[in-house]
């Protein structure tokens, strides 16, 4: 059982190179070679765990594989020339344009985002970042794939292209390049390696997830997996590989049509597949919420908040001083009011007795003509004198307001120049009594506070105190214009010292002038050297990827005849199965003959893996000793360039 299912991890991984992830029709490379985790797990057919294949038309905005022309007029080579072939692939994506380039940095920028950087990172840091910046950022995208990776402190530069080169990029990032990675001339390449890493990183995301997807189907469960499961899956390869080679590019129709037929097969519940999914995304939610809290400072949250309150109570407790201090002002005006209300309640007791008593008198006095007519005369005489007292009043009240207009002009300006003096006081820094120049006096006039008479001893007084800081004053002034005097023929002086100097500086000047045109020939020949150094250490490395090509080839050829190999095996074991049913259902009749059959059968298995070790360790110890006579060279090389 064991033994069939890494047959078919075998053809999984074999099924998954020919899918339409390729840069051109020549080089066409497998997206099953390119994750750099040891511990991701191969898709196993028989936990239903088989990718479905990515779509080349479903367009992502940063893949490096770009856009390619290809029809059903247009037939496939069958040859894969992108895995240890020879030729360069060439980069396909615009990244020499500026609205390109701005949308990478904008895709890369939101990616580390989501992901949680935890440096400060911005859009415009990554316009141009240094050095230090591009592997930070080229760490944290690889911790995706790995997270047990460490950044080496050394030859971070050489460091970076090597490791992309083992994961397979397609494409040259050269060592020299990394020393100013934010240049303008080799941004845009390392910024193309990155979304490349993201892109390999969102692959090995969806394989993770479907592998945790399919993970619990069928472990309770034991299916043989036998002749029909074979049958499915060669079916399905043949039939997308002659779609593959006629022009197409999707298999989608395809694909469905595999699943349900292994759903089928293998009983897949669809309800507990939604409930998994649904619980998975609740977790996720759950996850990602708790990892927002965590790295929010809880503490600091709880001091702003408890500064905050602070606040309100100081605030509240000032409120609640200012509510009582107007409680106890409304409390003094109630006893006023009350007071006043008691007096006015015994006033009008008083005029209502006055008032009872004039009544009684009315009603019992009597009047005779002589009376009327006397009273009616007085009537008359008290209505004149109240005119003539109401007219004279009129014009009293008249002549009050024309001076209380007079008054209020008066104050008006009075108030005015006495906004002026206070104005002009707080320039000079007499108002308030701890002011600088105030030297302890006071200079605010209230004239709220002073009688008539006392309000001109202040203004004498006042008078005198500015007269005596107005002698001060002139007295600084003078003061200080003689030291303006000796400071100018100071500042003359200093002038003569400047002008001797900028001459010497001058001098310097034409001296550091010849020493930096000895300095750039110097540079030149330095620079002519190192191209040189360059050139020589191109021809090696070319040298030595051409026996790594070579050593590559010869390995590949290894691994295909050990797969031959093993599909033979397994072809044999397959076939001894099949006899041995027939035996178990002819038991009787043919025991003798399946024994002796059985037995010739397990020699040449034996026969067959006794070669398999002799050819394997062999090819191995070959490639072993090729590596390790390259690895010489190289080091020789590498001294040879150094020195």
């Amino acid at each position: 059982m064991e033994r069939g299912r890494m047959s078919r991890a075998t053809l999984a991984s074999s099924r998954s190179s020919d899918q339409p992830m390729r840069v051109q029709d020549s080089n066409r490379m497998s997206m099953a070679y390119t994750t750099p985790k040891s511990n991701v797990k191969q898709p196993s057919f028989g936990k239903l765990n088989i990718p479905k294949p990515q779509s080349v038309n479903s367009e992502r905005r940063t893949s490096f594989f770009g856009a390619r022309t290809s029809g059903a007029s247009m037939p496939r080579n069958s040859t894969m020339s992108g895995f240890g072939g020879t030729e360069k692939i060439k980069d396909t994506r615009p990244l020499h344009d500026k609205s390109y380039v701005q949308q990478c940095i904008r895709q890369l920028h939101e990616f580390l985002t989501e992901q949680g950087y935890p440096g400060t990172l911005s859009a415009k840091t990554l316009q141009s970042p240094s050095t230090k910046e591009f592997v930070k950022v080229f760490e944290f995208v690889y911790r995706q794939l790995d997270p047990n990776f460490e950044m080496p402190n050394l030859k971070v530069e050489e460091e970076v292209p090597a490791m992309l080169k083992a994961l397979r990029y397609p494409f040259v990032l050269s060592k020299s390049s990394m020393y100013s990675v934010g240049a303008p001339h080799t941004w845009p390449q390392a910024l193309g390696a990155l979304m490349w890493l993201i892109d390999q990183v969102k692959i090995n995301w969806s394989l993770s997830k479907q592998e945790l997807l399919f993970s619990d189907f069928c472990e309770d469960t034991d299916i043989e997996e036998g002749a029909e499961y074979n049958k499915l899956v060669l079916d399905y390869t043949a039939e997308t590989y002659s779609k593959f080679m006629q022009g197409e590019d999707t298999f989608d129709d395809m694909d469905e049509l595999f699943f349900n037929k292994l759903k089928k097969l293998y009983n897949v519940d669809e309800a507990l597949l939604a409930s998994t999914e649904e619980k998975y995304k609740i977790l996720s939610d759950e996850v990602e919420q708790l990892e927002k809290e965590s790295r929010t400072d809880r503490l600091m949250t709880k001091r702003k908040e408890r500064i905050t309150l602070q606040a309100d109570l100081k605030n509240l407790q000032s409120y609640r001083s200012s509510m009582e201090t107007f409680k106890a002002k409304l409390e003094n005006r109630d006893s006023e009011l009350s007071d006043e209300l008691e007096t006015t309640g015994s006033q009008l007791e008083t005029l209502k007795h006055q008032q009872n008593e004039l009544q009684h008198l009315l009603q019992n006095q009597k009047f005779t003509p002589a009376d009327v007519e006397r009273i009616n005369r007085e009537k008359r005489e008290l209505q004149q004198t109240i005119s003539s007292l109401s007219k004279s009043l009129e014009d009293a009240q008249q002549h009050k307001w024309n001076e209380e207009i007079v008054l209020a002009k008066v104050n008006d300006k009075a108030e005015l120049k006495l906004a002026e003096y206070h104005k002009l006081a707080r320039k000079l820094k007499l108002i308030p009594l701890s002011a600088e120049n105030a030297g302890g006096h006071d200079f605010e006039i209230r004239p709220c506070e002073y009688g008539p008479g006392s309000m001109v001893q202040h203004k004498t007084q006042r008078q005198m105190l500015l007269r005596k800081l107005v002698s001060d004053v002139e007295e600084e002034n003078s003061r200080l214009a003689n030291m303006k005097v000796s400071l100018e023929e100071s500042c003359e002086q200093v002038n003569s010292n400047i002008l001797d100097k900028s001459n010497d500086l001058k001098h310097l000047r034409e001296q550091i002038r010849k020493l930096d045109e000895r300095l750039d020939s110097n540079m030149q020949e330095l620079a002519q050297e190192e191209q040189e150094l360059l050139a020589e250490k191109e021809s090696v490395d070319n040298h030595r990827n051409h026996l790594e090509k070579k050593v590559n080839f010869g390995y590949d050829e290894s691994v295909q005849q050990l797969k031959a190999a093993q599909q033979q095996y397994h072809l044999v074991l397959q076939e001894t199965n099949e006899e041995r049913r027939t035996v178990a259902n002819n038991l009787a009749s043919v025991f003798t003959t399946a024994t002796n059959h059985l037995s010739i059968t397990e020699k040449c298995l034996e026969d067959l893996h006794s070669r398999v070790r002799r050819v394997c360790p062999k090819a191995v110890e070959e490639d072993e000793a090729v590596l390790k006579k390259l690895r010489e060279t190289l080091k020789n090389f590498r001294s040879m360039a150094n020195s």
